[in-house]
């Protein structure tokens, strides 16, 4: 799982821009039918060793935070927008890959000797920032940049201990748990949704829920891990080695009462390590599927993240496994009891 994990991390995928990390699931998960929608979500569908008579749906979102190029001044400096929820005191001084050349640039700022006493105090807006590509001119420019281009943190990824740190672990982490269940016998027919723009608004999901019609669904993701100094007690959410986090409750959906009960009594039978979080914040696909049609029941599944929508992520490899383990004996369960 950690080479496919680490391959997806290598791509760009802005939302709206998925287009690298859709070929590279396309190519992995042939020769099993599948569709790609308006918005550009996969869907795919495999059979098992037995049909349960329910639609069961797995999703993972395909797309990251990142930035879209919205003006080129004359000087040959790019303005840009945030695309997806981007903390600004993270992006000052960043080193990012432009378009789909992979063109360098370093994000900046005004410097600070020509700064006010009151603008030092605080960080700035978006908007007064740009991203340097060594162009000379607006014109300069233009030859390697387009409007409408999107931006990626540079950021190849290693490993420190048993952490894999890169950018884009959400989601790539969920998609990479996904390709895992495409290369060994499932015990039950299973469509699989790799969805597009969950960022921005959940869109890619809503339509391919739409479409797919699951009785059940599971969503795979990665989760905000604040395990950090100086974060004491409840609000560090969960932690990194703690396990899988299934959640009875975020900002966007309150989970499946009954397919939390089930889950979290599985892995404690299975002595699969699991956390929940302790903070209801955030939201996932999972709100959009969940108000489909007439209602679906579903629950989400998450591998703890640090420093979440960053450049550098960090996710204990373990856990990773550990989501791998559980899912498929969610699945090994709904055949034995269907």
């Amino acid at each position: 799982m950690l080479n496919h994990l680490q391959a997806l991390c290598a791509l760009p995928g802005v939302s709206g821009d998925e287009g690298a990390v859709r070929d590279y699931i396309i190519d992995h998960i042939m020769p099993h039918d599948f569709t790609v929608d308006a918005l550009g979500n996969v869907i795919v569908s495999v059979k098992g060793m037995r049909d349960i008579g329910k639609t069961v749906m797995l999703s993972a979102h395909m797309d990251e935070v990142g930035f879209i190029v919205t003006h080129i001044t004359s000087e040959g400096y790019l303005k840009f927008a945030t695309v997806g929820g981007i903390d600004r005191r993270v992006i000052v001084g960043k080193r990012v890959l432009v378009g789909k050349n992979y063109l360098p640039g370093i994000i900046g700022m005004k410097p600070v000797h020509l700064t006010s006493a009151e603008e030092r105090n605080r960080v700035p807006e978006v908007e007064k920032l740009y991203i340097d590509i060594g162009a000379s001119s607006a014109e300069d420019a233009k030859k390697l940049v387009s409007f409408g281009d999107t931006a990626i943190f540079d950021a190849p990824s290693f490993m420190m201990g048993k952490s894999f740190a890169a950018r884009a672990i959400d989601d790539r982490v969920g998609c990479a748990v996904l390709l895992e269940l495409l290369e060994a016998d499932r015990p039950i027919d299973l469509t699989l949704v790799f969805t597009a723009q969950e960022e921005v608004g959940l869109r890619g999901a809503q339509a391919a829920a739409y479409a797919v019609k699951p009785d059940i669904a599971f969503n795979l993701e990665g989760t905000t891990a604040a395990d950090l100094p100086g974060v004491a007690g409840e609000k560090q959410i969960c932690k990194l080695g703690g396990g899988v986090v299934i959640p009875f409750m975020d900002g966007g959906a309150v989970y499946d009462r009954g397919l939390y009960a089930r889950v979290t009594a599985l892995a404690e039978r299975l002595d699969i390590p699991w956390q929940t979080k302790t903070v209801i914040a955030g939201g996932t696909d999972a709100a959009a599927i969940q108000r489909t049609g007439v209602g679906v029941p579903v629950l989400g599944l998450a591998v703890p993240v640090r420093n979440l929508h960053t450049g550098y992520n960090a996710a204990n490899v373990d856990d990773m496994g550990h989501l791998l383990a559980l899912t498929r004996a969610i699945l090994a369960d709904l055949e034995a009891n269907a």
